[in-house]
Parts: structure tokens; C-alpha cells; sequence
């Protein structure tokens, strides 16, 4: 009994010792709202209470401009990136800014959610599914239930140009051989309306000025639990996300504590603060918020980052002629 005390002990105090190690200035630039990047950051400073995050937020297009800045003086600021889509890790990857973590814990995560080499790693899904108002005549469930006489006229979603889960929603159902881009003819057919964010598009459909349309899916979930006349479907098909990734640049001044940051997140402490805060966690071992489809209605169309990185300009251009922008 002694000796398994003992040993019980002296775990503690290596797993102490180990955190003591992790300290000092991370610099964390992301792309969360403000609120939840406040929330992000207490929680990991209160777990390591000797490091100091310094955070920078902004969106990420204008985010990674800032960024692009810095590499071009030479004097790139951040120690992580925390920020929407893995197809904008990807290209920092192939560009050679990011450090490989293959040490990071993903064994409870779906292997498309993460770079197979490390080098970057989803901590959310903020999915793009169907929305539609409840007085509308007909219930969706799949993405071609829009395709229907009864959607024709009355279908809003954001577009690409402006919005990155559009363009991921768009890169991934072009490369489902099953929709592909005659789904978006047969959108254009229908006289779907693409423009704006996703902002946009929920306001149309709540107010009832339309009646479908696709969307990230806090907004109705969070719209629904207030009493607007919405509800949001993952369509049987599957649905498409931007998952937040998590990364290391290359030139972290603050290596330990960026492992430590990268930990935390993919953790079940991290994954159970994002459902907390409202999104699906990326562990679908932990309980979605309320609202939310069951995690057993869940599951993501194939989508590949460094395809997608590829055939973002020419799909975007595509898109752009079809509907317009």
C-alpha cells in the first residue's frame, strides 16, 4: 500500500514538474470571435498559470494577410494559429511555416479531421448544413430535397466569394462524384439566391422571405432555442465543415507552450469547453450542445485540403459565372 502511495506520488510530481516546465510569453494569433477567444485563453492560462498568452483576433482572411506581412520582414509574431479552415493550414504547410507535432494526442479524433503528418489539427466542427423556415411545405433532409418544385424561388445561401465555410461547403460537394457541380446547376435552376455571409442567408429564411437555404449550424440552433421559426437538417448525405484547426509555426519562440496549447485544445477539458461554448466538438466522444442533431446524424462528406487547396481558384471563378458575384 506504501509503495503504490509512493509511486502514485511521484507521478504527481513528475506530471507537476512537466507543467512547471511550460511557461512564459505564447503569442496566439486566431480567428475565434473575441468572446470565445477570451474563454480559450483563461481556461488554458488557469491549467498553465505560468504562461502568459498575448492574443491577437481577427478574421481569417485578414488575419493570414497579417501574417503574410510578417513572413515577408522576416519577423513572423505568433507561436500558434488557432484559426477557420484547414485549407488555409494547408497552405502554410506546403509553404513550409508550420512545425509537425506528430506527438499530439488524436486518438479519439476521425482521421480526415487532422494533417496525417501533424502539422495541424481540428478542435471544432462549425458544419454548413440546411436550413429552412418551419412553415415551409416540405421538410428536407437530403441536399437534392432542394432541388424539388416546391424549393423553386425560395432558397438563399451565402456565397463563396464571401464566406469561408461556403467556399469549403463548395469544394466538397463539387468532389462528391454523387452532387458535383450538376448540384449547383440544378441550384442555379432553381433560382437559388447566393450572396453575403452566413448572417445573411439565416436572416432570409427566419424572416421568412425565403424558406431554405444552407448555413452554419449554431445560427439556427441558437435561433431555434430563442423561438425563431427555423430548424437546421444534416442532410443524409453528410455535412461539410470548417474545424477551427490548431497549428505551430515553424519559428515559435515558445515551442513547449505551444504543445501545451495544442494539448489542451484536443484534450476532453478543451473539446468540453468548445460544446460549452456552443459548437460541436471535434471528439465525438464528448456531448454536442443542445440542438443539435443527434452526434448519430453526423458525419462529414470526404473532403480533401490539399485538393481542395488546388481547385479553390477555379471553383470560386466556376461559381462566380453560375451565380454571379
Amino acid at each position: 500500500m506504501l509503495r503504490f502511495g509512493a509511486v502514485a506520488l511521484a507521478l504527481a510530481l513528475t506530471a507537476g514538474a512537466a507543467q512547471a516546465e511550460v511557461a512564459g510569453k505564447l503569442v496566439l494569433y486566431t480567428s475565434q470571435p473575441n468572446a470565445d477567444a477570451q474563454k480559450t485563453v483563461d481556461a488554458f492560462e488557469a491549467k498553465y498559470p505560468a504562461v502568459k498568452v498575448q492574443w491577437v483576433r481577427d478574421g481569417t482572411t485578414q488575419m493570414m494577410a497579417k501574417l503574410r506581412a510578417e513572413f515577408a520582414a522576416g519577423a513572423p509574431q505568433p507561436d500558434v494559429l488557432l484559426i477557420a479552415d484547414m485549407v488555409t493550414m494547408q497552405s502554410l504547410k506546403q509553404a513550409g511555416r508550420l512545425m509537425a507535432y506528430p506527438g499530439a494526442d488524436t486518438k479519439r479524433f476521425a482521421k480526415g479531421l487532422m494533417d496525417p503528418q501533424g502539422y495541424y489539427f481540428s478542435t471544432k466542427l462549425i458544419t454548413t448544413g440546411i436550413i429552412y423556415n418551419t412553415s415551409a411545405p416540405m421538410k428536407p433532409t437530403s441536399y437534392k430535397d432542394l432541388l424539388k418544385p416546391e424549393a423553386k424561388g425560395m432558397i438563399v445561401m451565402p456565397s463563396p466569394l464571401n464566406s469561408g465555410a461556403a467556399a469549403i461547403q463548395l469544394d466538397a460537394i463539387t468532389a462528391d462524384p454523387a452532387l458535383g457541380w450538376k448540384y449547383y446547376q440544378g441550384l442555379a435552376d432553381q433560382g437559388a439566391v447566393a450572396q453575403g455571409g452566413n448572417g445573411a442567408a439565416y436572416k432570409a429564411v427566419a424572416s421568412g422571405e425565403k424558406l431554405y437555404g444552407f448555413v452554419v449550424d449554431y445560427l439556427p440552433v441558437r435561433g431555434a432555442a430563442k423561438g425563431a421559426p427555423v430548424a437546421f437538417v444534416a442532410p443524409s448525405e453528410g455535412l461539410t465543415a470548417v474545424t477551427e484547426p490548431v497549428a505551430i509555426l515553424k519559428t515559435a519562440k515558445n515551442v513547449p507552450a505551444a504543445k501545451a496549447f495544442v494539448n489542451f485544445l484536443l484534450s476532453p477539458a478543451g473539446q468540453r469547453l468548445a460544446a460549452k461554448m456552443g459548437y460541436l466538438p471535434a471528439d465525438a466522444n464528448i456531448a454536442p450542445p443542445p440542438g443539435f442533431p443527434p452526434r448519430s446524424q453526423i458525419k462529414l462528406l470526404p473532403f480533401d485540403p490539399a485538393q481542395a487547396l488546388k481547385d479553390n481558384t477555379a471553383n470560386l471563378k466556376k461559381f462566380a459565372a453560375m451565380f454571379g458575384g
